[in-house]
C-alpha cells in the first residue's frame, strides 16, 4: 500500500473497495466532499473525512455510502419514473418509502450494513431534534412512512429518535392505511409490485390527488390507435373484395358502378361550406366535453375560470430600486414612534428562542476544543496530559417560517404599514436565532374582475364560472434570501394602488406548496389578515360563500395532511371560526405582541406553556 501523511486515507481506501463490491458497480468512482451526497453518473459523492476521523464522520461516511450502494443495487430508474405520482407531497412519501425499500433488501443479506445505516440514520435524526417533538405534526409524514416501512420489512429497532418520530405517526398511519403496509414483505423484492403498493398507502393517507395517471391501465391515445388500425385493416379488406369483385365483374356492371360512384362524388361537391360546418359541429357536440384539471388540492369543486393572467411576481419587478427604497423611508419614518416597543418585542423573542438553543459542552475528551480552564493542572504537573471538549449539538431543530400578509384595500393605512415593519423585524430576529423566513403577499392584479372578466364577458357570460379575477402573489422575501438584501422591497406595501381584493384559500394553498418543498424538518406558515375573503367580481357570479366555503377547504387540507403548523392573526376580525390556532386583535397596534408571542408559544418545549403563550396573545 502506498505510504500516505493523511491518516484517513486508509479508511477512505478501504470504504470505497467495500462501496463498490456492496452496490456491485466495480467501475463506480468513490469521492468525498463537503458536497451534499448523492450518485451522479458513475460517480458517488460521500460525507467528508478529516485526519481526525471523528466517530460521527465515520459513522456518516460508512452509513451514507451503505444507503447509497443499496440504492444503486436494487433501484432501477426507469421502474421508479413509471409509477412515480405527479404531486410534492405524494412524491416525497414515494421517494422515503422506495429509499426504505431498498435499504431494507439489502439488509437481509448483510445486517451489518443496515447497522451502519441505522447508525447515520439516529445521527441524522438526533441532530434534527425528533426525540424532543410532543406531536406527530412537528415531524414529517414521508420521513414517518420511511421509518416504518423499513421496520415493517426488517423486524427491526430502530434508532431512539426515529423511533419516537415512528411511534407518533403509527396510529394514523395504521388508521388510514395499515392494510397495505401489512404486505410490505411480500412486495419487498419486486420494485413495480411494491410502487404500486406504495401508490395505494399515498392513496390511503389522503393523497390520492397527487398521484396522477395510473401508469397500469391502458393510455386513451393507444385504444384509439389501436380501433384506429382495426378499422383501417376492415377498410383494406373491403377495398380488396370490391376490387375482386370489379375484376369478376361484366363491363355493364362496372360501368354502371363508376356511374353511381361519380353521381355520389358531385353530390359532395355541391354540399355547401355552411353544411360542412354544421355536420362538423355536430360532430363536436356528439363528443364528451374534456374536463380540465382541477385548480385546488383542497376541493375538487372550486373552479377558476382562468388563469391566463394571474401572477407570481417578486417585490423588486413591481417597482425600481429607487423607488423602493424611497418607499422603505416612508415606512420606516411612519413607524419611528412603534419600533421601540417592536423592538423590546422581538429582542424578548429572540432570548426565548435562543434559551431553547442552550448548548452544553462534554469534558475530558481526547481530541476536540483545547479546555483551557483545564490548562492550570498541566502547567502545575506537566506530565499530565492536556484536556479537550466537544461542544454537543442543539436539540433546536431546522426551521423555516413563512409570514403571508394579507395585502388588500382593508388593510391600507396603518393596518399595512405595521404589518410591513413587523414581519421586517421578527425576520430579522429570526434570522439570528438560524431561523429561515419568508415573507409572501396576495392581493388581485386589478379591482372588479381585471382581463380574467374581461374574457368572461367576451365568452358570453358563462353560467357558474368561478374564481373571477386575476391573483397576484408577491414575494417580498425568499426563504434563503438575506434579510439586508431585500429590506427595501417591504416598503412596496406602502405603493399606492397596489392593495386591491382577497382571495385568501388561494394564497394560502400557494404559501403551503410553498413551504412543503422545503427541507427542514419544521415548518411554520403565519397568516395576517383583516377579513374574510373578498372579491366582488367573483362573488357577484357565484353563491356567497363560494370564497369563504374554499378557504375553509384549504385549511382543513393543511390541517389534516399535518406537514406544516398553520397559525393566523385576525386584525378587527373573527379568524377564529376558521383556523384552529389562532387570535383576534381588535387594535392594530396589538399586531407586534401578537406575533411574537404566537411564534414564541410555538417554540416552547413546555405543551403547557406553549398553551399559556399562544392564549396569552388573544387576551390582548
Amino acid at each position: 500500500m502506498k505510504k500516505t501523511d493523511n491518516p484517513a486515507d486508509p479508511f477512505k481506501k478501504a470504504l470505497a473497495e467495500a462501496t463498490r463490491a456492496l452496490a456491485d458497480e466495480r467501475e463506480l468512482n468513490v469521492t468525498y466532499s463537503a458536497d451534499p451526497s448523492g450518485v451522479a453518473g458513475d460517480t458517488m459523492r460521500l460525507p467528508q473525512v478529516s485526519r481526525r476521523m471523528t466517530r460521527d464522520e465515520i459513522v456518516q461516511a460508512r452509513g451514507t455510502a451503505d444507503a447509497l450502494a443499496m440504492k444503486l443495487r436494487h433501484h432501477d430508474d426507469a421502474t421508479h419514473a413509471r409509477y412515480a405520482p405527479a404531486g410534492p407531497m405524494a412524491r416525497e412519501l414515494y421517494e422515503a418509502m422506495e429509499t426504505a425499500r431498498c435499504e431494507a433488501l439489502g439488509a437481509r443479506d448483510m445486517p451489518g450494513a443496515l447497522s451502519n445505516i441505522d447508525a447515520k440514520l439516529g445521527a441524522e435524526a438526533d441532530r434534527k431534534g425528533y426525540a424532543q417533538i410532543k406531536a406527530p405534526a412537528d415531524a414529517p409524514l414521508s420521513v414517518a412512512a420511511g421509518y416504518l416501512v423499513r421496520q415493517a420489512a426488517t423486524n427491526r429497532q430502530l434508532p431512539a429518535a426515529a423511533q419516537h418520530v415512528a411511534d407518533l405517526w403509527r396510529p394514523f398511519v395504521e388508521q388510514q392505511a395499515g392494510g397495505a403496509m401489512a404486505d410490505v414483505n411480500a412486495v419487498l423484492a419486486d420494485q413495480a409490485a411494491f410502487a404500486r403498493l406504495s401508490r395505494k398507502v399515498i392513496a390511503d393517507l389522503g393523497y390520492a390527488d397527487q398521484l396522477g395517471d395510473d401508469p397500469d391501465e391502458p393510455q386513451q391515445d393507444d385504444a384509439d390507435e389501436n380501433a384506429e388500425q382495426d378499422e383501417e385493416a376492415g377498410d383494406n379488406q373491403s377495398r380488396e373484395q370490391e376490387e375482386g369483385e370489379d375484376a369478376e365483374a361484366s363491363p355493364e356492371q362496372s360501368q354502371e358502378r363508376t356511374q353511381d360512384e361519380r353521381q355520389a362524388q358531385v353530390s359532395l361537391d355541391d354540399q355547401t361550406d355552411e353544411e360542412l360546418v354544421e355536420d362538423a359541429e355536430m360532430a363536436d357536440s356528439e363528443m364528451p366535453p374534456e374536463l380540465p384539471p382541477p385548480v385546488s388540492e383542497a376541493s375538487a369543486d372550486y373552479k377558476v375560470y382562468t388563469q391566463a393572467f394571474d401572477e407570481e411576481i417578486r417585490a423588486e419587478e413591481l417597482a425600481d430600486p429607487a423607488e423602493l427604497e424611497r418607499l422603505r423611508a416612508y415606512l420606516d419614518k411612519q413607524l419611528e414612534p412603534l419600533r421601540g416597543a417592536v423592538s423590546r418585542l422581538a429582542n424578548k423573542l429572540q432570548r426565548r428562542l435562543q434559551a431553547q438553543q442552550n448548548r452544553s459542552w462534554e469534558f475530558d475528551k481526547e481530541e476536540g476544543t483545547l479546555d483551557a480552564g483545564r490548562l492550570a493542572r498541566v502547567v502545575a504537573n506537566p506530565t499530565t496530559p492536556l484536556s479537550f471538549k466537544w461542544e454537543k449539538d442543539t436539540e433546536f431543530r431546522d426551521t423555516v417560517v413563512t409570514i403571508l400578509i394579507d395585502n388588500s384595500g382593508s388593510m391600507r393605512g396603518r393596518p399595512i404599514s405595521i404589518a410591513a415593519i413587523c414581519a421586517d423585524v421578527l425576520a430579522r430576529t429570526l434570522e439570528r436565532c438560524s431561523v429561515k423566513v419568508e415573507i409572501l403577499g396576495f392581493t388581485t392584479r386589478a379591482w372588479k374582475g381585471g382581463q380574467s372578466r374581461e374574457k368572461w364577458l367576451a365568452d358570453g357570460r358563462p353560467a357558474a364560472p368561478g374564481r373571477l379575477n386575476d391573483l397576484r402573489h408577491i414575494i417580498y422575501k425568499g426563504a434563503d434570501a438575506p434579510w439586508r438584501r431585500v429590506r427595501p422591497n417591504l416598503g412596496l406595501m406602502m405603493k399606492e394602488g397596489l392593495l386591491k381584493e382577497n382571495i385568501d384559500g388561494e394564497a394560502l394553498e400557494w404559501a403551503h406548496r410553498r413551504l412543503v418543498r422545503r427541507s427542514e424538518a419544521r415548518r411554520i406558515l403565519m397568516v395576517i389578515s383583516d377579513g374574510a375573503p373578498v372579491d366582488d367580481s367573483t362573488l357577484s357570479v357565484n353563491p356567497a360563500s363560494y370564497l369563504e366555503k374554499h378557504l375553509r377547504d384549504v385549511i382543513a387540507m393543511i390541517e389534516r395532511r399535518a406537514q406544516v403548523e398553520l397559525i393566523a392573526i385576525g386584525i378587527g376580525h373573527d379568524v377564529t371560526r376558521y383556523y384552529q390556532r389562532a387570535v383576534t386583535i381588535t387594535d392594530v397596534d396589538q399586531l407586534a405582541g401578537a406575533m411574537t408571542e404566537q411564534l414564541a408559544g410555538l417554540f416552547e418545549s413546555d405543551p403547557r406553556k406553549r398553551a399559556r403563550a399562544m392564549g396569552g396573545a388573544a387576551r390582548r
